[in-house]
This record gives structure tokens, sequence and C-alpha cells, in this order.
């Protein structure tokens, strides 16, 4: 599996992006989809995930970003979205989606060591 991140860039505080992850092989939709990052002289972090059956009660975010960050997926076109509102300077990151094949529970969603696949890497920087 071959995942390609984009839709990085620059944007201001309170501004909007969104983040798109294609994936190629396999049947994605069973697979699960999620979202790190990592800042500068900081560990990587979970984001959000989105677990095998892609509903709405089966996704997860961290506490920082529940309520302005947004993970959806097109199984059609093996691709995840991330739509990150509200942006702060604190959410200036790489961000990587990461997937695998396995079903996890919730609390193995967040743990990044649970995928196989990584895409390279999407820089969002959150400045005035």
């Amino acid at each position: 599996v071959q995942l390609q991140a984009s839709g990085g860039g620059l944007v201001q505080p309170g501004g909007s992006l969104r983040l798109t992850c294609a994936a190629s092989g396999r049947t994605f939709s069973q697979y699960t989809l999620s979202w790190f990052r990592q800042a500068p002289g900081m560990e990587r972090e979970f984001v959000s995930g989105l677990r095998r059956s892609g509903g709405g009660g089966d996704s997860a975010y961290a506490d920082s970003v529940k309520g302005r960050f947004t993970i959806s997926r097109d199984n059609a076109k093996n691709t995840v979205y991330l739509q990150m509102n509200s942006l702060k300077s604190e959410d200036t990151a790489v961000y990587y989606c990461a997937v695998t094949p396995r079903r996890l529970i919730t609390s193995e969603v967040r743990r990044g060591d649970n995928y196989d696949y990584w895409g390279q890497g999407t820089l969002v920087t959150v400045s005035s």
C-alpha cells in the first residue's frame, strides 16, 4: 500500500485546510485510517482515526482537535480526508496519514505502532 498525503500549507489562525491522503492497492474500505502529526521538537501524536466500518460512531479524535477537525473517507476513491477548521498556532506540524488492514479497538486506533503503512507527511503551518 502506498499513501500520498497532500493539502498542507500556510494558513492564518482561525482558518481552514483539508488534508487528503490517497491510497493505492487492495481493499481500502477494510482499512483502519488515521492521521497523526508531529510538531518540531515534539513526539508524534494521534489526531484522528476512522475504524474499518467507517461510520460516524467509529471515529476518534484527540481532545485538542475535537469539534474542530473532521475525518472522513471515500472508499470509491481510496481516499481519507481531514477537514481542519478553526486552526490554531499549536496545530502547526507535519501531518501523516496511516493505515492498517486490522480492525482496531478505540484505544488501539490512537497508537502509531498499530499501523502498517504511512504517508510521507504534509506540512501545516498556522501563523499570521
